[in-house]
């Protein structure tokens, strides 16, 4: 295995954490977080981010995107298709 893939698979790997160490405290610490629109806007927010890092890999920053969404409760989220929503989050583009 490279060194290059390895340190792919490990950015992966933290960014995922990062997801499931997130919502899981949004779950914990907001009583009735899935039934509020909050909750809802979160949680889509999250998942939305680590579907454009699944999509665009290292040139998306899932990290970055996710603090985001937990710094804004949700209410920006991304759209992977809207170059707009999303450019925050995007680097290394030739």
């Amino acid at each position: 295995m490279s060194s290059k893939s390895f340190f792919s698979m490990e950015k992966t790997v933290v960014f995922l954490s990062f997801v499931v160490i997130a919502t899981t405290l949004m779950l914990a610490l907001t009583p009735g977080a899935t039934a509020s629109p909050t909750g809802d806007l979160l949680a889509v927010c999250l998942r939305n981010c680590a579907q454009c890092k699944k999509m665009f890999g290292k040139y998306f920053e899932g990290q970055l995107c996710a603090e985001a969404c937990v710094e804004f409760k949700g209410q920006l989220v991304p759209e992977c298709t809207d170059k707009d929503s999303i450019a925050p989050y995007l680097s290394n583009l030739v």
